[in-house]
């Protein structure tokens, strides 16, 4: 059957557009690595490492699908098992997958979330009895300061509050990952807080972390005691705490309704904040919520009540 002119001149221009869109010709051009890992409970036992060629049709969800076994519901926008790790209750208690790109919890679907090369994604599977929100973790440094998140770049500042020589620790540790340091805090930066707690509290990012883990989706608490602070760690279900001692520092994320990530290095004492600023490195922190320490031990957050 011959085709008239018109027709084919429409054709032509219906594949120009699909091109321009990069939507149903191929998968496109290749965008950079992109890192997947997949955990479960808050990060303690790896299932998944993984390192992708991505391209610029791919979605964090078809990045799943090449590296893993999944089911997914409501119409493939949400992913109810990884390989065979399934979303319900156990031991009457809510378990679901949860992500992160770049640290940062995303506020689309892993269908919707399009790739643009040299992202951190992490899948955890845990217990959300407590919240279901946890708006940023720690466990994918140097991100989100390395490349932003969300596809934007941010500018990183070190904000220090009595933090002495762990602001400057703060600082090195940054720029040994390749992070480029604001001058001052500008607008719309990703803000690293470093200082004592009794110094910190007054920032009202950083004081999510009084209200609980429903609010900053941080697992840990600064108790006051007398005249200073102690730092507990909280367990899955924000239920029992662990007193951390005197002197125990602290490396959180957290955000403030819209706004960038806030990092937290803190503790009860100029030490323990210098404690906390050692922390900062791919090893201490990779796949943990939060970290805490206490002489010279690491725990990562949420703990582990006997």
């Amino acid at each position: 059957m011959r085709r008239s002119r018109g027709t084919a001149v429409a054709t032509a221009l219906l594949l120009a557009a699909l091109a321009a869109a990069g939507c149903g010709l191929g998968p496109g051009a290749d965008v950079g690595d992109v890192e997947l890992t997949v955990t479960r409970d808050f990060g303690a036992t790896p299932m998944l490492q993984h390192e992708v060629e991505a391209n610029e049709s791919d979605t964090v969800m078809r990045l799943l699908e090449g590296a893993a076994a999944i089911s997914t519901r409501y119409g493939g926008g949400y992913v109810r098992s990884i390989d065979g790790l399934e979303e319900g209750r156990r031991g009457g208690r809510p378990y679901d997958w949860f992500f992160f790109v770049d640290g940062v919890e995303s506020p689309i679907g892993a269908a919707d979330y399009a790739l643009r090369g040299n992202e951190r994604i992490w899948w955890d599977y845990r217990d959300w009895q407590a919240t279901n929100h946890v708006p940023a973790v720690v466990g994918s440094w140097p991100a989100p300061f390395s490349d932003g998140y969300g596809g934007k770049s941010y500018p990183v500042a070190v904000e220090c509050e009595s933090g002495g020589g762990a602001c400057a620790e703060v600082r090195r540790a940054l720029e040994d990952a390749g992070v480029a340091v604001a001058a001052g805090s500008p607008a719309g930066a990703i803000r690293v807080l470093v200082g004592p707690w009794a110094r910190l509290r007054a920032d009202p990012a950083a004081a999510l972390l009084e209200v609980g883990p429903e609010e900053s989706g941080v697992y840990a608490d600064f108790e006051r005691r007398g005249s200073g602070y102690r730092l507990v760690g909280l367990d899955v279900a924000a239920a029992a705490d662990v007193d951390f001692g005197p002197s125990a520092g602290l490396v959180a994320a957290t955000r403030r309704y819209e706004a960038p990530p806030t990092w937290v290095v803190t503790g009860t004492t100029p030490a323990a904040v210098q404690a906390a600023a050692g922390l900062l490195d791919a090893a201490t922190l990779r796949d943990h919520y939060a970290v805490a320490t206490e002489d010279g031990k690491e725990t990562p957050l949420p703990v582990e009540v006997p």
